[in-house]
């Protein structure tokens, strides 16, 4: 069973386009991470996906039920979310957080939550109003894992995060993935950071997907050239993705490997270098 499924969903605001035919699926036991610029449509999808917009087509499952089906509030038990800003009564601390969340999940459980307190270093007894952006996100994230969800959707959750805790909230996200019914859909600015995690990329560009692959593929499929100009015009013109001037005068491209002469030599191209120049390449068509 796929954790998520879209299929052919449009979402407009106003009358322009936010979401053109998306299908994406994210297959049980995975992590997909969602790339794209802002307005690409990132927190749109998420939002579709948990019933928050109506799309003007679709077909939306989120662990096999439709998400705008009766049922679908049950299955939220079992969806951890955070978003991009955490959102609790600003005069309550974390302990009393806890307890609300207690009375709102059947499976909430309490010890888990307060060792992820103390696992982010979170106070107790300070009130939600005085906390930093990523102690907000931190507490989001404890409150979002102790309900002991199937599937978590995260929107720039790692924003915000210094680096050392957010290779320690990446680590737990690989944890949660261990169990293999367990799956992830993330969205990131920072694509090292999924780059490290997830097993799937996709790309939205404009409310389009310009495509979902294994991160493993992606990076043995693209590569970084680095030379001239005529060099570059030597290669047969459907391997090069994009192209960009270099510091010392000649050109920078991404490419796909295998129709590049194994004579020309190539650097190792990040998720982050493949996102950039499709975006340039889109740019400029």
């Amino acid at each position: 069973m796929n954790a998520i499924t879209l299929n052919h969903v449009n979402k407009q605001f106003g009358g322009v386009a936010a979401i053109r035919d998306l299908s994406l699926t994210v297959p049980s036991g995975t992590i997909c991470g969602l790339v794209g610029e802002n307005g690409a449509g990132k927190s749109t999808t998420i939002r579709l996906l948990m019933g928050a917009l109506r799309p003007e087509s679709r077909t939306i499952e989120v662990l096999g039920t439709d998400s705008f089906s009766p049922e679908f509030l049950h299955v939220k038990e079992d969806v951890g979310v955070v978003l991009d800003e955490a959102y609790y009564p600003e005069v309550l601390n974390a302990v009393q957080v806890g307890k609300i969340m207690a009375g709102t999940f059947h499976r909430w459980d309490a010890a888990l939550y307060d060792g992820y307190l103390k696992r982010f270093s979170l106070p107790e007894k300070k009130a939600f109003k005085e906390f930093s952006r990523g102690m907000k996100m931190k507490l989001a994230i404890a409150v979002a894992l102790s309900h002991k969800p199937r599937l978590l959707v995260l929107d720039e959750a790692t924003s915000g995060l210094d680096p050392i805790v957010r290779d320690e909230v990446l680590e737990i996200f690989n944890e949660f993935t261990r169990e293999e019914d367990h799956s992830v859909l993330i969205s990131s600015h920072i694509l090292s950071d999924l780059e490290k995690l997830c097993d799937y990329i996709a790309f939205l560009h404009q409310g389009r997907l310009l495509f979902c692959d294994e991160k493993d593929r992606l990076l043995e499929e693209y590569a970084l050239f680095t030379g001239t100009a005529e060099q570059l015009a030597e290669l047969q013109s459907d391997a090069v993705v994009g192209r960009e001037a270099s510091s010392f005068g000649g050109v920078r491209a991404l490419v796909k490997r295998r129709q590049v002469p194994a004579a020309l030599k190539l650097e190792r191209a990040s998720v982050e270098d493949i996102v950039l120049f499709l975006v340039k390449g889109e740019k400029n068509r």
